[in-house]
């Protein structure tokens, strides 16, 4: 578990460096853009490879249960995490719903984090998407305080909602029925 936590601290603290704007500002001028983004991105590297080895090694030494989620969860979980694969590409396109949602990513996380904990009732799975859920929520709270941080889109186009849309639901369908089982080695709908 330590490792899980550590890549956790790690990966959050990474990312909530940018919510400090000064020391952020600082960090920049000390090591160019290109320079704080190489640093920014190794931290964040490192953090998720800390975290999928500290989570495998929780899970291998046998989880501990905390609650025991009705199976409905995880298909309201799946159905969640689809909306979420849909926000995904949306943050990139210039589309209605990345106008609608202002901070996409955030949302994202926010879902996928959410849907998780409903679904997953032991000690390791609380403590890793409850972290990152609690991060998505403060992060979404200190980019709405700040000023110039919104998301501004002058003529928001349906197609790039639709494609959006498309390219959630298509990797949505793979990682359900196929790449959750082969990276996370967990079937996503249980099998009776």
């Amino acid at each position: 578990m330590a490792i899980l936590i550590l890549g956790l601290v790690v990966f959050i603290g990474v990312h909530a460096f940018t919510m400090m704007r000064e020391p952020r500002a600082a960090a920049i001028a000390r090591f160019g853009e290109t320079g704080y983004k190489a640093l920014y991105s190794i931290g964040a590297l490192i953090g998720i490879a800390l975290i999928w080895i500290g989570f495998g090694e929780y899970r291998a030494s046998g989880m501990i249960p905390i609650w025991y989620p009705p199976i409905w969860t995880q298909h309201l979980a799946a159905l969640l995490v689809l909306f979420a694969f849909i926000l995904l590409p949306a943050a990139y396109l210039p589309g209605h719903i990345k106008a609608r949602a202002k901070h996409p990513m955030f949302a994202v996380v926010k879902i996928w984090a959410f849907a998780h904990l409903l679904a997953n009732g032991d000690l390791g799975s609380i403590l890793l998407f409850g972290t990152f859920l609690t991060w998505a929520v403060l992060g979404r709270i200190s980019a709405k305080r700040r000023a110039g941080d919104s998301v501004v889109i002058a003529e928001p186009q349906a197609k790039y909602d639709a494609i959006a849309v498309g390219i959630g639901v298509v990797a949505w369908l793979a990682f359900a029925f196929w790449l959750h089982m082969v990276l996370i080695g967990v079937p996503v709908f249980a099998r009776a």
